[in-house]
């Protein structure tokens, strides 16, 4: 099973030894992300400000691949407190309106730093 690392422009740099995106059997598998500007700002302190920050830029990371959020197949979404499941709920729905890919949400026992309130990795189908 060959595998591929593209190099992103629109992603932010791994800190640690991961990829942002493997690709790999027509699958595009990003990697977790959390509210990074992409323009250096700080991160929101509201959870539906991060949930929107962590979908566009991943929708950034997908159109640069040439994908979009229909070719996501699977979600996972990381939630540092579970009962923000309905506020980043109503964010996930603005952007998959109809036909929403499989999705999991967990409570995490803590996100990368403490700022962080939501991180999601997607799973997407050439």
């Amino acid at each position: 099973m060959p595998k591929t690392i593209p190099a992103l422009k629109n992603a932010p740099t791994p800190v640690a030894p991961y990829s942002v995106v493997t690709e790999a059997n027509g699958f595009v598998f990003v990697s977790g992300q959390v509210a990074l500007d992409p323009a250096g700002g700080p991160t929101p302190a509201d959870t539906a400000e991060q949930a929107d920050l962590v979908l566009r830029n991943i929708g950034a990371i997908l159109d640069e691949l040439g994908l979009t959020y229909d070719d996501v197949v699977k979600t996972t979404v990381f939630l540092a407190d579970i009962r923000d499941f309905a506020t980043v709920n109503e964010v996930y729905a603005r952007f998959f309106p109809s036909e929403p890919p499989a999705r999991s949400a967990i409570q995490a026992g803590a996100l990368p730093a403490p700022q962080f309130r939501v991180e999601i990795e997607v799973i997407a189908a050439r």
